[in-house]
């Protein structure tokens, strides 16, 4: 292990430290794990239709999973040869498209929608082909990052080389799932409710995370990021939020 790995995983572990040991639970909840590990699998029923959007190779639902639900699962992703390496058996349909110009046929019972839509310049059509895919009383369950956090901000600004050979150094891992073009593009809390009235959807349950691990490898900037969470926090609410996941629910209404 080179000197700079350990000198920056030495920051991680002082990070996380720190954390755990001056601030609240309200803060150290991983948005990304909540979403994967418990909000989103609370809403999985037996015979569910889902719909997969942007899951490509990774179904969010397992196969041992899909099977003793007996979910019919639909993959929805803009590349063909992600949607083919798929384990067999994760999808038993797929659809090759940019969501925001999918028109569903209102029969899905759910749509996932993890960490894609920040991807997308046409967050709004996105959101409307969304409700399209679910029967009335259907629910998307989204998890999104902010396009009010630092590291959204910095994202936007930084050339697509740059901040791709910045994030692949600092985090080795993410090279085979990360480093996608992101816009977040209307990727804030008030933005989303509002996006889903416009689309025939009603808000459910939602949670707000204040928390990224992106500043970690430095501490004294991780110190400072935190600080600036918290005080952003008590002046503007959810829309400070690192990432959010939120339910929405396609109204009995709707058409």
């Amino acid at each position: 292990m080179s000197v700079l790995r350990k000198f920056m995983n030495a920051n991680v572990s002082l990070s996380k430290w720190f954390d755990r040991r001056f601030l609240p639970s309200t803060f150290l909840v991983d948005g990304n794990k909540d979403f994967i590990n418990r909000m989103a699998p609370s809403y999985l029923q037996q015979g569910m239709k889902i719909y997969d959007v942007g899951g490509g190779k990774q179904p969010f639902v397992d196969v041992n999973k899909k099977q003793q639900l007996g979910l019919t699962v639909v993959g929805i992703d803009i590349c063909q040869s992600e949607l083919d390496r798929a384990p067999v058996g994760g999808y038993d349909e797929t659809i090759c498209a940019d969501i925001a110009k999918v028109e569903g046929f209102g029969d899905g019972d759910l749509v996932i929608c993890q960490a894609v839509l920040e991807h997308f310049k046409d967050t709004e059509g996105a959101i409307r082909s969304i409700a399209t895919l679910l029967k009335p009383g259907g629910k998307a369950l989204i998890f999104v990052p902010s396009r009010n956090a630092i590291f959204a901000r910095l994202n936007i600004l930084l050339p697509e080389n740059i901040k791709r050979k910045i994030l692949f150094s600092v985090y080795p891992s993410t090279s085979t799932a990360q480093g996608f073009p992101s816009f977040y593009y209307k990727c804030t809390p008030n933005d989303f409710i509002a996006m889903a009235k416009q689309s025939g959807l009603k808000e459910g349950e939602s949670r707000y995370y204040f928390i990224s691990s992106y500043f970690s490898f430095l501490f004294p900037v991780y110190l400072v990021w935190r600080f600036w969470i918290m005080l952003f926090k008590a002046i503007a609410g959810r829309q400070a939020a690192e990432t959010f996941s939120m339910v929405l629910v396609k109204d009995d209404s709707s058409t």
